[in-house]
């Protein structure tokens, strides 16, 4: 297996990485200013999960096919940020809609979030570059189990990232609750959370921003 003078190397490096805000960071941010903690949690959580089809894509070697693929990549990219303006467009027109929900509309939104979220994070075409670039240098191609390697790797990644998101979202969201004591902070707060969720898809859509 690696070294630990290998794990620790990925791992500094992973964390320089996740601490700069990107796609999964700004789409976390803009759930929990819309909607509240939970809502960002649960972004978090299929996020989480849709980086993780990721990992797996990138351990067992479909991520090489879709790096080489301009065409591939072009699709994944468009996907992804035609998603988030969508994602964006919604949390604008709803900014002005009240937070009380039953406990059968709160599991049904939390859900529903939890899928945008996973969306978000299967299409994010530089995480998968930067899987799919990264992680082979850090295998020990000798010890045999490559993609096992190569997993463990991704789970230290997002782990790693799964904390720094965690707190962005929970300072997020306490700074929502603040503004939540007036009706007009409120809905300037979930107009924010929209635009930037629009203007998120729309910096995927040109330029591709890593996590």
């Amino acid at each position: 297996m690696m070294s630990t003078a290998q794990l620790l190397a990925f791992t500094a490096m992973a964390f320089v990485v996740i601490v700069v805000p990107g796609p999964s960071v700004l789409f976390i941010v803009g759930k929990a200013l819309a909607h509240g903690r939970r809502y960002a949690m649960a972004s978090l959580a299929g996020n989480t999960l849709g980086a993780f089809v990721l990992v797996l894509l990138v351990a067992f070697g479909v991520g090489t096919v879709v790096e080489k693929s301009i065409v591939a990549l072009m699709v994944l990219k468009l996907a992804g940020a035609a998603y988030l303006i969508f994602l964006g467009v919604k949390a604008w027109r709803a900014r002005g809609a009240t937070t009380s929900f039953d406990s059968g509309g709160r599991q049904r939104g939390a859900f529903r979030t939890s899928v945008d979220g996973f969306v978000v994070g299967v299409t994010n075409p530089k995480t998968l570059v930067f899987f799919t670039a990264a992680l082979p240098q850090f295998v020990d191609p000798h010890s045999g189990w490559v993609p096992l390697q190569m997993l463990l790797l991704g789970l230290i990644f997002l782990g790693i990232a799964a904390i720094s998101d965690a707190t962005w979202g929970m300072a997020a969201a306490a700074a929502r609750n603040w503004f939540g004591r007036s009706p007009r902070r409120m809905r300037t707060v979930g107009g924010a959370g929209g635009i930037s969720m629009i203007t998120l898809g729309v910096t995927l859509a040109v330029t591709g921003n890593s996590k």
